[in-house]
């Protein structure tokens, strides 16, 4: 079976993985994750299938009654021509009302934050976005999770050679 996220012949990505915050889970504890619609235009739909999409310095924000998502930047579609889409714009996230105001609840309290985590597109072609309540983290607590993580390859390592080393 072939990997869910190959590019066609043509280098457009049907469904699968278009865009990825790894820096979110060292700069932020995420606590909670939920995933949510994008409203975008057709030009944006386009640009993102070709596998072009930055969520790294991007993050959500409920203003209004509504979840915005702000700073990502979609590049423009180059044969759309005067129909393209603004590359930084803010774009409306798709979630439930109740999720909406437990999100809100949550970001009012102090420290917390509605960071991206995975762009993508579900098994019916629709653009999703895998959105974490996360909590910022010190610079010692990255510091630990560096430890951890250099630790738990060492040990992986050292079980993979049967104890020799």
């Amino acid at each position: 079976m072939a990997p869910r996220n190959d590019k066609s012949k043509s280098g457009v990505i049907s469904h699968g993985l278009v865009a990825e915050n790894r820096r979110a889970r060292y700069d932020y504890e995420i606590v909670d994750t939920l995933e949510a619609g994008i409203m975008l235009t057709g030009s944006e739909v386009k640009s993102l299938r070709l596998g072009k999409a930055q969520i790294t310095e991007s993050y959500a924000s409920p203003e209004g009654g509504e979840l915005w998502l702000i700073n990502c930047h979609i590049p423009e579609f180059l044969q759309a021509n005067r129909f393209n889409h603004e590359e930084k714009r803010h774009r409306k996230l798709l979630v439930s009302r109740k999720e909406l105001t437990r999100l809100d609840a949550a970001v009012s309290r102090a420290g917390n934050t509605i960071v991206p985590l995975k762009l993508y597109f579900n098994d019916q072609g629709r653009a999703k976005l895998l959105i974490g309540l996360g909590k910022g983290k010190k610079n010692y607590d990255k510091r630990e999770t560096e430890r951890n993580r250099d630790w738990n390859r060492d040990k992986a390592r050292i079980m993979k050679d049967g104890g020799r080393g």
